[in-house]
């Protein structure tokens, strides 16, 4: 066997010839591989933007006939408006898809997918301009005289709002020429949030607020927006989400580390409805959140979502890949394989919910709601009642503790909550085994028995918290989304479903 140590140049200048054939080789192939994925990029960008045309051309249709036919029935409204809400989805992806295409495109030589878009009407004349004149230079830049005379200006005029009160930002370009040399100089173009952008910043946050905290679907926004006398269509408004998306990603990437860093997550997930074809589907909003506030941590608190079609286990699983550290979740059983003792890097600790607990036993001792339910209210459970004190109990001494470092707060529960968990664990014990398997508060009783471990696990960690309440805090903004998206399953859907994608 020949040894390469003996095949290598024993000369500097067969030696230097020899590494620079192999940094050419490398270059050559990053430049290839770049081209590939800028070609891949601008094919993904072409089918987005085609089934987003598809889209739209159908809503058309359907307003078409809508308008031929007389047809004014609630149900066709609806259903225009969910065909509007499909049509955002996949303009704003069309949008992301081309940003990232064009992105790629510049660092190779493959041309960037352009989409074709209908022709902007210019801003409305009612509207105030304010003009921002760029300072000209005193002096040419080539020859560093000061003899300019001005030729003209360029003006790009940028969308923006203020609370209540809609104008156009002029940005004036004033082009100048030297009488020395003939150079002609004028300042660069302004910056924009996002490529080709009309939109200025405020407007995009705004539009963005309104989607994805307000949960206001694009097209109630555009027609808001008529209505205060500007023209912003949907798949004007989508694209600019779209593009907003892509650009905002790495700022999703500093959140999803920061995040998953944690010493300590809350995780938790909630039902939202997915338009599919021919009915609505119950897909799911998974959060993680961390906040180490209650333990005395100085990093800042934050939430990551994700979204899927279904609720398997297998997205818990991809999202927590990377992290190490305590799950403060409920008892579902998707998260399990993260508890695996095999689990690669490590397995997680679990640590479960008495918020989750304490409402089993409370819906079998709510004395307010079976007032209200009248003769068809069932019997107060005692054993519930009681159940629910010594809950309350833990409660109060957790209270207490809020804020506190780890160590004192492990201290303090060690002396104050592990007594009276060791007696609600002897109580509930010794009350299951005088019950039938048939009785209501049976399966609240087992519910805590069978995961044991899990909701005792914040007696040997002063980090776990006794509830998962960060975790739905930040899922609440959901409920009011499902009031506001329209997707009932009695609604038939004419159209393909459109793309749903795993993001925040």
């Amino acid at each position: 066997m020949n040894n390469p140590a003996e095949q290598l140049p024993d000369d500097l200048a067969n030696a230097l010839a020899l590494l620079a054939e192999e940094r050419a080789r490398r270059v050559a192939a990053e430049v290839e591989a770049a081209a590939a994925k800028a070609e891949a990029a601008s094919a993904k960008a072409l089918v987005s933007h085609s089934e987003a045309l598809i889209a739209r051309l159908k809503l058309e249709i359907e307003k078409v006939r809508r308008e031929l036919y007389g047809s004014r029935s609630e149900r066709k409204a609806r259903l225009l408006e969910q065909m509007e809400l499909q049509l955002e989805e996949l303009e704003a992806d069309a949008g992301e898809d081309e940003l990232a295409a064009e992105m790629l495109a510049k660092a190779s030589s493959v041309r960037a997918f352009e989409r074709k878009r209908p022709s902007r009407k210019p801003f409305p004349e009612h509207l105030p301009r304010e003009r921002l004149v760029i300072a000209a230079p005193s002096s040419c830049p080539c020859c560093g005289s000061a003899k300019l005379s001005k030729l003209g200006e360029d003006i790009t005029e940028t969308l923006e709002v203020i609370p209540r009160q809609w104008k156009v930002i002029q940005t004036v370009r004033e082009k100048f020429s030297c009488r020395e040399c003939e150079k002609i100089t004028q300042p660069p173009a302004p910056f924009h949030v996002t490529p080709r952008g009309f939109a200025g910043p405020n407007l995009l946050a705004m539009i963005l607020f309104e989607k994805f905290a307000q949960h206001q679907p694009l097209n109630r926004q555009s027609e808001r927006y008529a209505r205060e006398g500007i023209d912003l269509s949907l798949p004007t408004l989508a694209d600019q989400v779209g593009a907003c998306t892509a650009a905002l990603k790495p700022i999703h990437s500093l959140i999803e580390a920061h995040v998953l860093a944690a010493e300590r997550l809350h995780g938790d997930d909630t039902t939202v409805p997915i338009p599919a074809k021919g009915k609505t589907d119950t897909g799911r909003i998974w959060t993680y959140v961390r906040d180490d506030r209650p333990f005395g941590g100085q990093a800042p608190p934050a939430a990551l979502y994700y979204a899927s079609r279904d609720r398997r286990q297998e997205h818990p699983e991809r999202h927590l890949k990377t992290f190490t550290g305590i799950l403060q979740a409920d008892a579902y059983g998707g998260y399990n394989p993260l508890f695996k003792v095999d689990r690669d890097p490590t397995p997680l600790r679990q640590a479960l919910c008495w918020a989750h607990s304490r409402r089993k036993f409370f819906v079998l001792a709510d004395i307010a709601a079976n007032a209200k339910r009248g003769s068809k209210a069932a019997p107060i459970s005692p054993m519930a009642l009681e159940a629910v004190k010594r809950i309350d109990a833990l409660f109060d001494v957790g209270r207490a503790i809020n804020g506190l470092a780890a160590e004192q707060r492990l201290e303090h529960r060690r002396k104050n909550s592990l007594p009276l968990v060791e007696e609600l664990h002897d109580w509930l014990q010794s009350e299951r085994a005088k019950l039938s398997r048939s009785a209501p508060v049976a399966e609240a009783i087992d519910y805590m028995l069978k995961r044991w471990d899990g909701f005792t696990s914040f007696l040997d960690d002063g980090r776990v918290c006794l509830t998962n309440n960060a975790a739905q805090r930040a899922l609440r903004g959901f409920a009011l989304g499902r009031k506001s998206w329209l997707l009932p399953d009695q609604i038939v859907v004419l159209i393909e479903p459109c793309s749903w994608r795993h993001s925040s």
